[in-house]
């Protein structure tokens, strides 16, 4: 059974934690490529799919809910006008991990999450 097994906790409350991830996810929209850890990568991930799938409607209740989750009104602008356009006939997989190396100060993993 699963009961009470969160997926990442990031070492954070919940709200700053939930709020980190969304400015992530809308500096993954925007800049299309962010270097980060790779546990923050894993997170964020299912944010930005989600996000874009909810973008490929394209109707006002779709930018609303945007709206609600996205802190940047940049990043919904070009979720909305560029990038569900382009993933309209895709059904899911728009991001890509890719493994850098160690971060020179804790050795963390170091990762870039890009659009696919």
């Amino acid at each position: 059974m699963r009961h009470r097994i969160k997926k990442t906790i990031l070492d954070r409350k919940k709200a700053p934690r939930e709020m980190m991830l969304r400015n992530l996810a809308a500096s993954v929209l925007i800049y299309e490529k962010v270097s980060t850890t790779e546990a923050k990568a894993k997170a964020v991930r299912s944010l930005v799919e989600k996000s874009i799938t909810i973008a490929k409607k394209n109707d006002l209740s779709s930018r609303r809910r945007l709206i609600a989750l996205l802190p940047q009104p940049n990043a919904v602008k070009k979720l909305m006008e560029v990038i569900g356009k382009r993933y309209q006939d895709r059904k899911g997989g728009y991001t890509r991990i890719i493994r850098l190396n160690n971060r020179q100060g804790d050795g963390a993993k170091i990762v870039q999450i890009e659009l696919v």
